[in-house]
């Protein structure tokens, strides 16, 4: 059965299971200029991404916990780029706005464990953090690599595990009104709306989950950096309270940054919910904030820029050989 659709001005053949997804911007003169800017950020987002996973990986000397923990939040946020963007800029440039249902339920999938599984290894960083400055001799033993490996593994299952259960349970609503999305993506709350079933039961679910998956790891990082806090200002030494907390303030920017943002999207009552607002949202964390990652954590640590001086050095020195 087909229907047909017009939206802003274009017409959509649409299959009883596809939705149309309204997008973030219109064809006007500004959101033409801030969609090459959303291009280019996402862009420089994607590229610092993999720089900086590359060079952790090619790195003997970035061979420690901190920086594996490192590589895989630039991991998760090229896979949220890849994710996001390209759909949005296809729609956008095509007008071809149409998602089926299985491909709204890829992009939830995906969209929540990669935020779902950030949330968790921003948990594991801080707690990196903490042992590093706070019990500097035993960070062998309380951040040995089987731990690492146990933090960087758990992340990605804890938001896999949550974006299964969210997409399957939003997937089963039966979609009776109008199937267009007021989004730039297939996001859970947004999807949840064009519903025709009571949604009550699961709107309470994802709010206890949301609850286990936002508050419980910024609680821990709130602890580890009460701790370290403690531990800086007991320092004597001018050089060392600085160090530590030029590392930690990097940390503590891309949280404050994220989980600011994912609270504002996911744990707002129904009644304060508006679209464009989480929209705005949405393209902050999706789109902006990877950006800022590979900027902070590069940028300010001076082990990073030494590993990409002497990768660019080697680089350089082979092509003068030829």
């Amino acid at each position: 059965m087909e229907n047909t659709n017009d939206t802003m001005g274009v017409n959509f053949i649409l299959l009883g299971s596809d939705f149309i997804l309204l997008g973030l911007l219109n064809h006007t003169g500004a959101h033409q200029f801030l969609f090459v800017l959303v291009l280019i950020t996402a862009f420089i987002s994607f590229v610092g991404n993999a720089l900086m996973f590359l060079l952790i990986l090619l790195d003997s000397g970035l061979h420690r916990p901190m920086y594996v923990l490192l590589s895989q939040l630039s991991l998760m946020d090229m896979i949220l780029v890849i994710t996001i963007v390209p759909k949005m800029a296809a729609d956008y440039l095509t007008g071809r706005m149409f998602i089926s249902l299985v491909g709204c339920g890829f992009q939830i999938f995906f969209f929540l464990t990669l935020e779902g599984g950030e949330c968790f290894l921003l948990a594991a960083m801080s707690y990196d953090r903490y042992v590093a400055i706070c019990h500097p001799l035993r960070y062998p033993v309380l951040m040995s690599w089987r731990l690492c490996l146990r933090m960087s593994l758990g992340s990605w299952f804890l938001g896999a595990a949550d974006g299964l259960m969210q997409a399957a349970a939003t997937l089963n609503f039966s979609f009776c009104r109008t199937h267009e999305i007021d989004h730039f993506f297939c996001e859970a709350p947004s999807l949840v709306r064009l519903a025709c079933a009571d949604t009550s039961v699961f709107e309470y679910a994802m709010y206890v989950c949301c609850v286990l998956m936002l508050l419980v790891p910024i609680s821990l990082i709130l602890i580890s950096y009460s701790l370290i806090l403690a531990a800086v200002l007991q320092m004597r030494s001018n050089e060392a309270r600085k160090k530590a907390f030029t590392t930690c303030s990097s940390h503590i920017s891309v949280v404050g940054l994220f989980f600011g943002a994912a609270i504002f999207t996911y744990m707002r009552p129904k009644s304060y919910r508006s679209a464009n607002h989480d929209k705005v949202v949405s393209a902050f964390y999706t789109i902006f904030t990877p950006v800022l990652n590979p900027l902070i954590y590069s940028l300010r640590n001076s082990e990073v820029k030494g590993a990409l001086r002497k990768v660019l050095l080697n680089k350089f020195q082979k092509h003068m050989c030829w």
